[in-house]
């Protein structure tokens, strides 16, 4: 019997920008449980501790929103801007985000599990102790995020594009890095450091690469 034939890799190019939107209307009231929200601009908007499933956001805009702690499965995002936001603690199962970018936010402890990123730009975000598992990344760039004590259990990353990030302390147990690009990363600490096989480093990180694979297999360097 011939070997099962492995899904094509996502492709690793530059994300696709979100579209904008004609023009944006202010929001008003809070997401309800399996409704859309097109073309809104969620300025200065307390949402957070919210819990509903199913909402979807279309070319929307959030600028200083704290969705801090909010419960929202299935989330959707499609050709959304996020900026100066504060959603750290948010978690969703299921959750799509298409054409996306989020700039300078607090996510700590941001949780999507089991989701799709497709498109997807993360630049200047606190995303320390965020959760990834089994969510699949296609085309996803990361810049100058904190990813301290990230967990990518079970994530495939063939499509993601770590640039200049903190990632001490990550975990990447059974997680695919095939093509997976770091370049400028910390990489102290991180847990199944063998799981980066297949992963492309660039050759300035190569020495500080060194030091993590060496501790991760009981080798003591002698600086002398």
């Amino acid at each position: 019997m011939p070997p099962p034939r492995r899904r094509p890799a996502p492709v690793s190019a530059a994300p696709r920008s979100p579209k904008p939107p004609p023009s944006v209307d202010l929001a008003t009231g809070e997401p309800e449980p399996e409704d859309a929200y097109a073309r809104l601009a969620y300025y200065d908007v307390d949402l957070s501790g919210r819990e509903a499933e199913s909402v979807t956001f279309t070319q929307c805009r959030f600028r200083a929103a704290d969705l801090s702690g909010a419960r929202l499965d299935r989330l959707t995002l499609t050709d959304c801007l996020v900026q100066n936001s504060n959603w750290a603690n948010l978690t969703t199962d299921g959750g799509a985000l298409t054409r996306v970018e989020l700039r300078e936010s607090r996510m700590t402890g941001l949780t999507i599990g089991d989701g799709t990123l497709r498109d997807v730009r993360f630049e200047e975000c606190r995303l320390d102790l965020s959760a990834w598992r089994f969510t699949r990344f296609e085309a996803v760039h990361l810049t100058g995020c904190n990813l301290t004590g990230a967990d990518f259990t079970g994530a495939d990353l063939r499509g993601a594009r770590f640039t200049r990030c903190d990632l001490t302390g990550a975990q990447f147990h059974q997680a695919d890095l095939t093509g997976t690009r770091f370049r400028g990363c910390t990489l102290a600490g991180i847990g199944g450091p063998d799981r980066l096989r297949g992963a492309v480093v660039h050759e300035s990180d190569l020495l500080a690469l060194s030091y993590v694979l060496a501790t991760a297999m009981g080798i003591t360097i002698d600086p002398d």
